[in-house]
């Protein structure tokens, strides 16, 4: 076949497209990218990037550097890129200039062009996490055992900062929560310091571990710790609890249905955010009369799946519940009491049982909380001021076993007994004007802070005995 020139030429002209090689894919890269840090940043403070490279066999590129793509993708990448670079096999390091960035998530990697062509290298999480604050001091008087003692904490921020919550925890060896009370509320803190004096309050003998720490939305931050130490008192020992309780003011055997003594209503509670469910606390219940039964000396709450369906989609389980709340005699606790309960430890994942105070939003007291997930796990809990404690023990906390439990609510300490052995003493009480209404009920957990049913299979929980003594009845 004979061409003219100008076909020839056309031909031509299209074989050095047809030629090129198709564009480095990451597999045929011949840059590898061996670190890149950081993978942290703090919100508005600058901060430089560092990245690694290598190369089986020595290559020139045009420029290398780091790149940063925003939350919604947009383009913030860290200044400071090299120009013409080799890199060979012994490997390169490029730090780059400083930038900073807002909160919240970035996408972080390095690159590389040759000629006009970018190559994106292996890419990582960048997180900003909103500016902290700085503790400059937290201290407390050299503690002795049941002399209240306060704490100072001085902190201070680059920038100012609005925090949610402010305050001084303190922690056992065991890890259980001591806690300061008098936090602060929502708190600007600006650059220069910010002073927190806590309220009082006290501790048994011992060694503690204590830190600032600040809240921003519901997310905790903690600064760093302090040891305190906690002297005995002189002479002192643990008190002995009186000898006398005073009188006996609630004494339920449970031969009866509790519906109809007048002491307890069985369908509601104002804990409750529906009356009769509440899915906000991460619980499956729909409060039903007919889950409490009783027989033989015992009152049982039975939980199985209902019908119901809760207000986030979830499918409820109809379980029991009784509280002095709403019942004719509208019995309440108050400073002073002593409240004692002996219950089977249940099995079954899900279940939730509990003995626990509530009046007005508040005033809670848990004489104890149970997730068969901690088989030999009490948790015993002072919701009102904050102190709580992880009873663990395998030879008295077993499920399908018999436990009793006491609590005396005192103005400024409350203990609780296991088995009649005093296991916690919160040195932090109800104040001298506190009540409450019992509530005593078998929920069921949703899933969120522990595992849900993993059958349809009902769950019981058996109480024996429920009693109430009086010092001011007395």
């Amino acid at each position: 076949m004979v061409l003219s020139y100008g076909a020839t030429l056309g031909a031509l002209a299209l074989l050095p497209a047809l030629l090129l090689p198709p564009a480095a894919t990451a597999a045929q890269s011949p840059v590898s990218q061996t670190g890149l840090s950081p993978t942290t940043a703090t919100a508005d403070t600058p901060v430089a990037a560092t990245l690694k490279v290598t190369s089986k066999s020595c290559v020139t590129v045009d420029e290398l550097g780091v790149g940063v793509r925003g939350p919604q993708g947009g383009i913030v990448d860290f200044p400071g890129s090299a120009g013409r670079t080799r890199i060979c096999s012994t490997g390169h390091t490029l730090t780059t200039g400083r930038r900073s960035f807002p909160a919240g998530a970035y996408t972080e990697f390095g690159f590389y062009r040759i000629g006009s062509t970018y190559h994106n290298l292996t890419s990582q999480t960048l997180t900003v996490t909103p500016a902290g604050l700085r503790q400059l001091s937290l201290t407390a008087d050299q503690a002795r055992a049941g002399t209240p003692v306060s704490a100072d904490l001085q902190v201070t921020a680059a920038t100012c900062q609005t925090v949610d919550a402010i305050g001084v925890a303190v922690r056992d060896a065991a890890g259980n929560h001591f806690d300061f009370p008098g936090s602060s509320g929502r708190t600007q803190v600006c650059p220069g310091d910010f002073a927190l004096s806590t309220e009082q309050r006290t501790f048994d003998a011992g060694d503690y571990t204590m830190f600032g720490y600040y809240r921003v939305g519901s997310t905790y931050y903690n600064l760093p710790t302090v040891p305190l130490t906690v002297r005995p008192a002189n002479g002192g020992g643990q008190e002995p609890p009186p000898s006398s309780r005073g009188r006996l003011v609630l004494n339920d055997n449970f031969d009866q249905s509790p519906a109809v003594t007048g002491l307890w209503s069985d369908d509601r509670s104002s804990a409750y955010r529906y009356g009769n469910h509440n899915p906000d606390d991460d619980k499956l219940d729909w409060i039903v009369p007919q889950a409490v039964v009783t027989r033989g000396g015992t009152v049982s709450f039975v939980a199985k799946p209902g019908t119901h369906r809760l207000e986030n989609g979830k499918t409820a389980w109809d379980t029991g519940l009784i509280t002095t709340e709403y019942a004719r005699d509208g019995f309440q606790l108050r400073t002073g009491d002593w409240a004692e309960l002996r219950f089977r430890v249940p099995r079954g994942l899900g279940a939730w049982p509990a003995l626990w105070t509530w009046k007005d939003g508040d005033n809670e007291i848990d004489t104890f909380e149970y997730h068969p997930d901690n088989p030999h796990l009490l948790e015993l809990s002072n919701r009102i001021r904050f102190a709580s404690k992880y009873y663990d023990d395998p030879k008295v906390v077993q499920p399908g076993g018999w436990v009793t439990i006491a609590v005396h609510y005192g103005a400024d300490n409350c203990d609780w007994y296991v088995n009649d052995k005093l296991v916690f003493s919160d040195h932090m009480g109800v104040g001298a004007r506190w009540s409450a209404y019992l509530i005593l009920n078998l929920s069921i957990t949703a899933g969120k802070w522990h595992p849900s049913p993993d059958s349809h299979t009902p769950i019981q929980f058996d109480t024996d005995y429920l009693r109430v003594w009086s010092p001011a009845a007395g």
